[in-house]
Parts: structure tokens; sequence; C-alpha cells
């Protein structure tokens, strides 16, 4: 146990002050659009700090397993959640998460990456089509089980995936943004618990550092904020800003991985 008097405080806080400022900013759209949490956070630990993918993904999880806890709370309090799609969701995207992290584990699993974010690219500018001109009339969308299972597994194996791959996909059939960006936000809590588990599992607690104890302490203070953005935000800018979002990450991302 150190001796409380010999730790440099400012130097800690100085070097947890930036993450804390990331991890507030990524939970605020993260908990508004349903996704960029994993993606912008781990994105920082692998360009800026070096980290490997296996590690930055488990870091990343760690953090989510209490960010989404506090999230999901908020979207549930400003009933913004979908019970019933929430439990077509939820087991599938554990199983796929958990298959997710012990891949990432064990080989590289980023080789399929720039496909699946041109992708999700096409998905960006798709509803940013819908909600300037398509049609908006909420409909109860019909693909979700399998759905849960690609975006666990992705969220896991790529760093960063439920999100982006799970909520532009429910919008594309027809669901209502503001009970699908709850839902998906709220059932992330158990894909993160779960990956977590598997990740501690096989490389053990090496994912908790003082860049992820900042992360931590912004995502948490942002939680809240989330669920009152996108309850109060009419559907149609809601939507905008999603496919804005993720249309402009995963180009980036097709773009990074295409650099190399």
């Amino acid at each position: 146990m150190p001796d409380l008097a010999t730790l440099d405080f400012p130097a800690i806080f100085a070097t947890m002050l930036p993450f804390i400022l990331i991890g507030f900013a990524a939970q605020v759209v993260d908990g508004a659009l349903g996704m960029a949490f994993g993606v912008i956070n781990n994105t920082l630990l692998v360009v800026l700090l070096g980290m490997p993918p296996a590690l930055a993904s488990a870091s990343v999880h760690a953090v989510e397993t209490f960010t989404t806890a506090a999230s999901g709370i908020s979207h549930i309090a400003h009933r913004n959640v979908d019970w019933r799609l929430f439990r077509r969701l939820v087991i599938p995207g554990m199983i796929g998460g958990a298959l997710g992290a012990y891949v990432l584990s064990n080989i590289d699993g980023a080789v399929a990456r720039p496909f699946v974010m041109a992708y999700l690219s096409l998905m960006g500018l798709y509803l940013l089509y819908r909600a300037y001109r398509g049609p908006v009339t909420p409909k109860r969308p019909k693909i979700i089980e399998p759905l849960g299972l690609v975006g666990g597994f992705l969220d896991a194996a790529g760093g960063g995936g439920w999100g982006p791959v799970v909520t532009s996909n429910l919008l594309v059939q027809g669901a209502a943004p503001r009970t699908t960006i709850g839902t998906v936000n709220t059932s992330e809590f158990f894909l993160t618990a779960t990956i977590s588990a598997t990740f501690i599992a096989t490389l053990g607690l090496k994912a908790f550092t003082l860049q992820t104890l900042g992360i931590l302490i912004g995502g948490l203070l942002a939680a809240p904020i989330g669920a009152v953005v996108a309850k109060r935000v009419p559907a149609r800018k809601l939507m905008a800003m999603v496919g804005g979002l993720l249309t402009v990450t995963s180009a980036y991302s097709v773009w990074s991985a295409l650099a190399k």
C-alpha cells in the first residue's frame, strides 16, 4: 500500500485531466446519440498511447461497465427504453461480446474493421437522407437478435461498435430514435460487463491505469446529460445527428486503415 504522503497528487491529476475531459465529451455524445464512446476512447488509447488493441479494448470496456450503468439508469428515468426491444437485444449481445473478446485476446480481429466501417459510412449517409428527405414515422424493427449478436462481437473484437452497428441498423429499419438510443445504451451495460469479464479472465487486470480512471471519471460525470438530450431533441434532428456522426467517424476509420 503506497504512502499517501509520497504521492504527487498534482502530477496524477495533470495526467488524468485530458482523459477526464475526453471521457466527458465522449459520454455526452454516446448518451445522446447511442454511439461513439468506445470508438473515441479506443482510438485515443491505440493511436496516441500506443496500447495494443486488445488492452485498449479491455480498458475501454472496463470503463464502460460503469458509464453504461449510469447512462442506462438515466435513460430509464427519462422513459427512453423500449423493454421489448431490450429483451431481444441483450442476450445475443452478451454472447457476441464474449466471443469477440475471446477472438481479440487470441488473434488479430482488426482485419475486417475497414469493411465494417465502410458499411457503417453508407448507413450514416442513408440516415442523413432519411432525416432530410425520407419518412421518419416509427415502425417496429424485425431483425434484432442477429443484429445484437453481430454488434456485440464487433464491439469487443473491434474496440467499439455496439452503438454504431445496432443503433444505425435499428434506425434504418424504422425504429423511433429516442427509444432506440435509450434501449441500446441501457442494454450496453450487460454487454460491457460480459466483455470486461472475458478480458479480465484472458488478460488479467492490466487494463486499469490512470488514463482509464480519468476516462471513467469524465464518463460518469457526463452520463446523465445524454439521456436528457435524447429525450428533448426532435426525432428528425436526432436522426440527422446520428447519421452525421456515424458517417464522419466511420469514414475516418476507413481512411486511417487504408493509410497504413
